[in-house]
């Protein structure tokens, strides 16, 4: 696909992001102070504060693109406007709050996530995290940036320099992920798939890996191409493509590198 423009679409979803943002830090910081609600409760009503906020800016914006949504599921285009052509296929993909264990936890480390996705694949994504004020954007065709600053992900020569981002489960991978370990500098999960694969991009991991499932399409579509516009391979755990709308929710694996590393990564999962 060629680069398209999409700067209208960027700034709605920074811009909706941040609003997005600022409700989660105001309700972030009172967690502490719940008396008559529970934690779930109120994680549950600021991940429907953030969704409702984001779908309605997208609706007002872009009436006749699809949605999918976490929290809301699936809307399509307005039916009575005609279908769009084969391969034209509008859809925003929304994640409102990536990391809601932490989130609720008071552990600073959660994302809003909202990318575009033109016939079933992404073209434009945003990662803000409002605990740090930091967002991570790219367009396809157009390189990535945080904060507006343009950013790429800088390769370690040695994958046994590599710090990287991995959540494999135990049962029938022990033996790989022990294997991945055994071959990098060192491996952490932080909760929150969105914003560890956006940060492959910049190279505060040099690699993100979580196979098979444990992830969705709202989780992948904006860090996924932030990922690859930052200059790292993005593609399934079993080197297939990354975003597949076919895929069930919390089916999807992830393999973000830089080229450099990418296929002994996925070697060392087979």
């Amino acid at each position: 696909m060629p680069p398209l423009d999409l700067q209208a679409e960027l700034d709605l979803a920074v811009e909706a992001a941040h609003r997005a943002g600022v409700i989660q830090m105001e309700r972030y910081e009172r967690l502490e102070r719940i008396v008559h609600k529970s934690e779930h409760d109120v994680v549950t009503e600021v991940d429907k504060l953030t969704e409702d906020l984001i779908l309605a800016a997208v609706r007002e914006a872009f009436p006749t693109d699809s949605i999918l949504a976490e929290e809301s599921g699936s809307a399509t285009h307005d039916p009575g406007t005609p279908a769009p052509e084969p391969g034209t296929e509008r859809l925003w993909v929304v994640d409102p709050l990536d990391g809601t264990v932490n989130y609720a936890n008071g552990i600073p480390l959660f994302c809003v996530s909202i990318a575009l996705a033109i016939g079933g694949r992404p073209v434009m994504g945003v990662v803000h995290d409002p605990a740090r004020n930091e967002t991570f954007t790219a367009r396809l065709g157009h390189g990535a940036q945080l904060d507006g600053v343009p950013i790429h992900h800088p390769t370690k020569a040695r994958l046994v320099d590599c710090v990287i981002s991995m959540g494999v489960p135990r049962s029938g991978y022990a033996r790989r992920a022990a294997r991945i370990r055994a071959g990098v500098r060192a491996s952490r999960n932080i909760g929150t798939g969105a914003l560890g694969i956006a940060y492959v991009a910049n190279g505060r991991f040099d690699a993100f890996v979580q196979v098979p499932g444990g992830l969705s399409a709202w989780d992948v579509a904006a860090a996924g191409i932030i990922a690859e516009e930052g200059g790292a391979i993005v593609t399934s755990g079993d080197g297939g493509p990354w975003f597949d709308l076919g895929r069930p929710s919390h089916r999807s694996g992830i393999v973000a590198a830089a080229p450099a590393h990418h296929a002994t990564l996925l070697e060392m999962l087979r």
